[in-house]
């Protein structure tokens, strides 16, 4: 029951709005025909998928050496990796600004070493890193704990027989955090195709399918459009989590 009233009816009602509007159902067609929801789409499309790989590579690398290696200071330096984790949309968007705003900290920087003041927070590129800001906590605990079960005994097997330090992690590490970088993956690329409170801090040059549903419901009053592409956006999102649970599987090299 709790299931019905809280996932089915609001997704059906929201279903029902969306071909309500002047476009009927069609409207569940526009965002593949009209360039404007087209290009929204993809560049979210694209802006997610960028996030994702660039999340996996940092969270990967990072997460298997602090589970490798005891330092002084490594508890603090978990914690400030996971710190972003407590920050809102809103927040790491100002935050955002305050690193390549018009008065940040790299357009001051490079006006000084190059005499030409780079902003790039109110564009894709701010957003990106808005996004892997946010997305690296999530992904690299995932990691952490998936890497802290491997048994290091199948990677000296691996040196034993000859294997360098590429074909180990190719080969070893790689397969054996497969089912948890799926795992976390799927969760970064669906958290940053609908991520709002960033994208709507940093709005100048941004065009993404959150904004764009945020315009049809408060600039155009167009509910039915809006209600048509978050339906869509939410399927585009359930399909990537579904996807990334068939090819992950559940396996994963254990400790002995």
């Amino acid at each position: 029951m709790v299931f019905i009233a809280f996932f089915l009816v609001p997704l059906a009602r929201l279903a029902l709005i969306g071909g309500s509007g002047p476009r009927g159902w069609s409207a569940y067609t526009a965002v593949l025909v009209e360039p404007r929801y087209l290009s929204s789409l993809v560049a979210t499309v694209l802006l997610s998928a960028a996030t994702t790989a660039a999340t996996l590579v940092v969270s990967g690398i990072s997460g298997v050496f602090l589970v490798r290696n005891r330092f002084p200071g490594r508890e603090l330096l978990v914690a400030m990796l996971t710190l972003p984790l407590a920050f809102p949309g809103v927040v790491i968007g100002f935050m955002v600004i305050m690193l390549g705003g018009r008065q940040g900290l790299v357009p001051e920087l490079t006006d000084a070493l190059f005499g030409e003041r780079w902003v790039f927070a109110y564009s894709m590129t701010g957003l990106f890193v808005g996004y892997l800001y946010f997305s690296i906590p999530r992904t690299i605990l995932t990691v952490m704990a998936a890497a802290e079960k491997l048994d290091p005994r199948i990677e000296e097997a691996a040196r034993s027989l000859g294997a360098g330090p590429l074909r180990v992690v190719r080969d070893v590490l790689v397969p054996a955090l497969r089912p948890a970088l799926f795992a976390a993956g799927a969760i970064c690329f669906a958290t940053a195709m609908g991520a709002f409170g960033t994208a709507f801090t940093l709005a100048t040059k941004i065009n993404v399918l959150p904004m764009v549903v945020y315009t049809e419901f408060t600039l155009q009053a167009n509910v039915a459009m809006a209600a048509a592409l978050s339906f869509v956006l939410g399927a585009i999102t359930w399909a990537a989590l579904a996807l990334a649970r068939s090819v992950a599987g559940t396996s994963v090299a254990a400790a002995g």
